[in-house]
């Protein structure tokens, strides 16, 4: 059981984990994904489709070895902030205790003391190695003599220390001691638990949010979903630039709560989402919608707006549709029979339709204005073309989990590089003279030559 243990929460495992879900982001990223077995069929191969749906790759995300990698990954940086926790305390704990910095000095008895008047800077402060490892374990201290408690004071103002500590060892020597930054000691504890956070609130988030699609062009309410709430798109604007490309798409929408008898409105546009109700809107995409009309003899049976890929199903005749398949703001076609859209002007507007009758095909062609489609004493005829916009709606409730875990991470990397853990202590000697000592977890030698740079200046 404790090799399981250690194995669970040991450095290798948590490689082979990322690397394995950094591969599954890629196959997530390079596979379309939610798309049917027919569709991968000829998107790629028969055995690709059949790899694709055997390991769950059309919904990566949510496959279940997905789940479990992740899971153990969360398991493998629980564990490790466990195991870390009561040594990273032990260690922010230290940084407040003098004795360390006590004993480095105190194994430099007998160093021939250097005069404090009259010495250049460098020569004024003596420097030797007293055999006492530093906290971070590397390299030895470097302690440096000073004529008085003026001056040791100077390099306590000049290293930044400002909330000094006095008292006597138990040689009756009296000592001045600061530390600094000692919240840079739980940065890269924080760093793991912030990432546990961030991947937890994303986990949960993917496999509990609901996702809704709501379209249509002004005017039109879609209930959202399987929910008690109604979307109402009050209207859709279209900006352009100079050169006739799209600006931006911006959606003026309302919701009802039904049951609550409430309603709220506001805009949405890409990369600008709307938060209502819990929910989040998104501007995703737009296409082209028609008014269409079914008509016998001179008497208009039936009229809706249509979205290109809906089918219109005619009431008075059950089993007849009719299929808008596209539309063409700027209709051509090419000589090879192709049809394509010169411009998105309305210049020469063309819908591509299909009727079926029982689910056979009945007729399929293009109308241009003034055409028309007759089925036996029906009318077809498309008319007014106009944009609609297509509006997501998510509900992912852990999203500030994940976002609480990212915050985290940010503030954990800004105190384990930018917040160093130093301290500093002055320890008066027998002749009079301060001994001055320091050490820092990270940056040791920059902080000694610092330290050294402070205290050969120091007058």
């Amino acid at each position: 059981m404790k090799r399981v243990l250690r194995f669970l929460k040991s450095m290798q495992f948590a490689i082979i984990l990322l690397i394995v879900l950094a591969a599954a982001c890629a196959l997530g990223s390079f596979i379309t994904q939610g798309q049917s077995y027919g569709w991968y069929e000829a998107a790629y191969s028969k055995t690709a489709a059949g790899a694709i749906m055997l390991f769950g790759l059309d919904d990566v995300f949510h496959s279940p070895w997905f789940v479990v990698i992740t899971a153990f990954l969360c398991i493998n940086l629980l564990l490790c902030s466990v195991v870390r926790f009561p040594a990273v305390r032990r260690q922010f704990k230290k940084m407040a205790d003098p004795e360390a910095l006590l004993q480095a000095v105190r194994g430099q008895a007998g160093i021939e003391a250097a005069g404090a008047d009259g010495a250049k800077p460098g020569e004024e402060a003596g420097t030797a190695d007293v055999g006492q490892q530093g906290a971070d374990g590397a390299g030895k201290n470097q302690v440096f003599r000073v004529s008085d408690e003026a001056r040791a004071q100077q390099i306590f103002e000049k290293m930044g220390m400002r909330r000094l500590q006095k008292g006597t060892d138990e040689q009756g020597r009296a000592y001045i001691y600061a530390c600094r930054g000692r919240l840079g000691i739980w940065g890269s504890w924080l760093c793991h638990v912030g990432i546990l956070i961030l991947i937890l609130g994303f986990g949960l988030g993917q496999m509990t949010k609901e996702e809704y699609t709501v379209y249509g062009v002004p005017g039109q309410s879609r209930q959202i979903g399987d929910t008690e709430y109604v979307l109402t798109i009050e209207d859709f604007d279209i900006a352009l630039r100079e050169d006739d490309t799209v600006e931006q798409y911006t959606a003026a929408i309302t919701v009802r709560d039904i049951p609550a008898g409430t309603s709220r409105s506001g805009e949405v546009s890409v990369n600008h989402p709307l938060r209502l109700y819990g929910m989040k809107f998104y501007q995703n995409s737009t296409g082209w919608a028609a008014n269409v009309t079914v008509s016998k003899g001179e008497e208009i049976l039936q009229q809706q707006v249509v979205c290109a890929g809906e089918v219109l199903q005619v009431e008075d005749q059950p089993g007849l549709e009719i299929y808008f398949s596209a539309f063409y703001p700027d209709y051509f076609r090419n000589p090879d029979g192709s049809m394509v859209t010169l411009s998105s002007a309305l210049n020469n507007p063309a819908y591509l339709y299909r009727a079926t009758y029982m689910g056979s095909v009945i007729g399929m062609n293009v109308l241009t204005d003034g055409d028309y489609i007759t089925i036996d004493d029906y009318t077809v005829t498309f008319t007014d073309p106009q944009p609609y916009t297509l509006i997501q709606v998510k509900t992912d409730h852990f999203t500030y989990v994940a976002l609480a875990g990212g915050l985290l991470i940010m503030a954990s990397l800004l105190l384990a590089f930018y917040v160093q853990a130093r301290s500093l202590i002055a320890v008066r000697a027998a002749d009079g003279s301060w001994q001055v000592t320091g050490r820092s977890r990270r940056g040791g030698a920059l902080f000694e030559e610092q330290l050294a740079k402070v205290s050969g200046g120091t007058k």
